[in-house]
């Protein structure tokens, strides 16, 4: 598995009710994503951006969801580049499932 950390400035004078309504309304699109495992949103009004943490079964799906239209799409609307940065990611403790989730054998590089 692979952490993905997407971050990106967002435009003056947003407001956090703006924000949370993009986060819904792109929602569905990463309900569709078939080697998204989770996605979890994040806000920092302080730093006035915003951005999201991806648990995917592999780099190669986190790359090709997040390629150049996507990120040309964050520029177009946020007018900022995302950084982008990969973990891997061995194990999950996920107490929403009661689960410990480890990464299998294969995915492991």
């Amino acid at each position: 598995m692979i952490t993905e950390y997407v971050l990106f400035g967002l435009p003056a004078g947003i407001t956090r009710d703006e924000v949370v309504q993009g986060m819904r309304d792109v929602a569905p699109r990463w309900r569709a994503e078939k080697d998204l495992i989770r996605k979890t949103f994040v806000f920092d009004p302080a730093a006035n951006q915003a951005g999201a943490f991806y648990l995917w079964k592999n780099r190669q799906a986190a790359e090709r969801a997040h390629d150049q239209a996507w990120r040309q799409g964050v520029r177009a609307r946020y007018g900022s580049d995302p950084v982008i940065r990969y973990f891997d990611t061995p194990v999950v403790v996920d107490n929403a499932l009661g689960q410990t989730i480890e990464a299998p054998a294969e995915a492991r590089a």
